[in-house]
């Protein structure tokens, strides 16, 4: 009967979604309050039922209810309990469930925050928000129903993927979707702004924060897809330009543009219509990410559906959304007045180049994406598009990127002054670029040009470090007032320092990880030892194991340094007995901010087995990055002046209105 419940509430939310689509539309053209206030009430009631369906799923997969087809096909009784919560959204159905909740979560804080925008505004965001709802909804309940029963109900289930059997993937999906859809926000607030023919400044300031949310978590999400498949596939590779990695990962390229457009829009009400284009593209490239993964045409570890026929109807989806709110786009934007103007040299200007260089890195990983599809779609030729192409064309372009980041905040707004900045910047070059020299030979070498992109990274951190030294008047003011400025900066100056810190922190390790980092594959017998990366593993033979749902191989490795034992390594090859699919752990050691990685291969003949060995210098340097800045990000938000919404204006004081009533 809860099964019945919980697709009930489906149902039940696609006539709320219909409602809410239709009723504050017809109210904000008539200016009718009561119609208006709609939607607030049937988005709080739709985001409720949906929550009771994603409940019941939840259930039924915690009380291991194997008369639901999709519970039967993704759990076993033996899972781990955590495990079980992962396998939720660790399929085709439950993922977009996902999905559908966090959407419709959204549009619920877009109603409980968004009291102090226009109400008119308000109606539409909401009603755009349940359109994309009533899509989606119509999407699972036609195609992808995770309520289906079986009868009679199999004893036990088929398991979950034994890939996705893992505790990042209970992290991984939610904070990429929160990115995801969050972005969609950005969208109803284009497309109820191009709806009404006004943007403006404070249009900018109510999609800021939003905007802020989205990336934020969207960053998060991809740096923890990337370590999850790092150390889980067992090919010690933390990005390989999958298109299912390339679909979330443009998003993120098209989010920051946007997140610095939105920001000259609030500050100097200019690049209105970029702005909004920008909206519209992000989410789109969202909608284009959910495509590719969900409708069959790509064949990926991340990828959880194989029926083509699904694409169809997600193509639809596609179709309308974008293809509309381009229209849309087209019919308003020559309405749309252009706003400030500035000079090339300024900040405007410098978050100009950092738009014009995110947009042209977002179409090239476009392309390499698609092309392969298009061409054995139209040809029946297939190619392949991997990293050779995307390692050159994308890190071409993010050369000028990474020079013109510190120089932005060092502009003034309007009217900047290049040859301030670069006497500001000279000191901080020549640090970054001493810095990198340093490491290059510490590392006993390498290609040359590292050095370059070691100080880079450096450049960019140190960069971030100078905006707040300037801003805080350091140098020209006693410590004491310096001290003071800095901690009287707002909230947002550190959140953007943080962001960029963490970006140079990123960069810092990729260059050091492609440069430095040394494979070895080699058979090793038990007693064998072998070097990688100053350090001696000794193999000291295979152990057999067993887990809930699995058995295990697990090898076992010493680790010396200079004779001396630190530590020991366990790698694993397991076989997870209800889908008899194999699986390898890594057995990783980290060191400081690097890694030793171990992955067992294919046993030989006279008991030997393949070993790969990588030595990953600063690896972790690559995720640390993410991290601050997600935490950037996180920072800015608490910013009181990225709350949501609008000021209300303050009620005249009732002392006043006597005084005035009296005369």
């Amino acid at each position: 009967m809860i099964i019945e419940i919980g697709h009930y509430a489906l149902v039940l939310a696609l006539a709320a979604a219909l409602i809410v689509s239709i009723l504050p539309v017809i109210g904000a053209r008539r200016g009718d309050t009561a119609l208006m206030q709609t939607a607030v009430n049937g988005t709080f009631a739709l985001f409720g039922l949906v929550l009771l369906a994603f409940g019941v799923l939840t259930h039924a997969y915690l009380v291991s209810d194997f008369s639901l087809l999709n519970v039967y096909q993704n759990s076993h009784s033996l899972m781990p309990t955590v495990y079980r919560f992962a396998a939720v959204w660790g399929n085709h159905e439950g993922s977009m469930m996902l999905w559908l909740l966090i959407l419709t979560l959204f549009s619920a804080m877009v109603a409980l925050f968004g009291r102090n925008l226009p109400d008119r505004l308000r109606a539409n965001v909401l009603a755009v928000q349940a359109w994309i709802t009533t899509a989606f909804l119509l999407f699972i309940l036609l195609t992808s129903n995770p309520f289906i029963r079986l009868f009679p109900a199999p004893a036990e289930g088929q398991d979950l993927n034994p890939v996705l059997q893992d505790p990042g993937l209970a992290i991984h999906p939610p904070l990429l979707y929160l990115g995801y859809v969050g972005f969609s926000v950005c969208f109803s607030f284009a497309i109820a702004a191009l709806m009404d023919g006004r943007i403006d400044a404070a249009w900018a300031r109510w999609v800021r924060p939003w905007t802020l949310a989205a990336w934020t978590f969207l960053t998060a999400g991809i740096a923890m897809g990337s370590y999850w498949a790092y150390y889980e596939l067992g090919w010690g590779g933390w990005w390989f330009w999958d298109p299912v990695e390339n679909a979330s990962f443009m998003p993120w390229l098209a989010g920051t543009a946007l997140l610095h457009s939105a920001l000259v829009m609030e500050k100097r009400d200019a690049l209105k219509i970029w702005t909004v284009l920008l909206a519209i593209l992000t989410f789109s490239l969202s909608l284009l990410g959910t495509f590719l993964v969900r409708s069959g045409v790509l064949t990926s570890v991340h990828a959880f559906a194989t029926d083509p026929t699904r694409g169809i109807f997600i193509l639809c989806i596609l179709i309308f959304f974008i293809g509309g709110a381009l229209f849309l786009f087209m019919l308003r934007a020559p309405m749309l007045k252009t706003g400030g103007l500035f000079q090339p040299i300024s900040r405007e200007g410098a978050l100009v180049l950092n738009n014009l260089i995110l947009t042209v890195s977002t179409a090239t990983v476009l392309i390499g994406t698609l092309y392969p599809l298009l061409l054995e779609t139209l040809t029946g030729d297939k190619i392949s598009v991997g990293p050779p192409f995307f390692n050159l064309t994308f890190g071409l372009l993010m050369i000028p990127l990474i020079v013109a980041i510190p120089f932005g905040p060092m502009m003034a707004w309007k009217r900047g002054d290049l040859l301030g900045a670069l006497q500001r910047l000279y000191l901080v070059a020549g640090v970054a670029f001493l810095a990198g020299l340093a490491l290059f030979y510490a590392k006993n070498g390498g290609p040359v040009m590292a050095v370059l992109g070691l100080a880079a990274g450096f450049f960019i951190m140190l960069g971030a470090i100078a905006d707040l030294w300037y801003r805080a008047a350091f140098g020209k003011q006693r410590l004491n007032i310096a001290f003071r400025r800095l901690i009287g900066l707002p909230r947002s100056a550190f959140g953007t320092a943080l962001a960029h810190f963490g970006f140079g922190v990123t960069v810092l390790g990729i260059v050091a990880v492609t440069t430095f980092q040394s494979e070895k594959v080699v058979e090793m017998t038990p007693g064998k030892t072998t070097e990688a990366g100053g350090y001696s593993l000794t193999f000291d033979g295979l152990r057999s194991g067993k887990g809930p749902n699995y058995t295990e191989d697990r090898g076992h490795f010493t680790v010396r340094r200079g004779g001396v034992e630190i530590a020991d390594v366990w790698s694993s090859k397991r076989l997870y007995t209800a889908r008899r699919m194999p699986t390898t752990e890594a057995g990783i050691l980290t060191f400081g901010l690097s890694q030793l990685y171990v992955s067992l291969g294919d046993p030989m003949d006279g008991g030997g087995m393949v070993v790969r060995i990588w030595w990953k210098p600063y690896i972790l340097c690559i995720w640390g990055g993410a991290l601050v800045m997600m935490l950037g990000g996180f920072v800015s938000l608490s910013d009181r002046r990225l709350r949501v919404g609008a000021p209300r204006r303050k009620a005249a004081p009732v002392q006043a209105k006597h005084v005035a009533a009296a005369e």
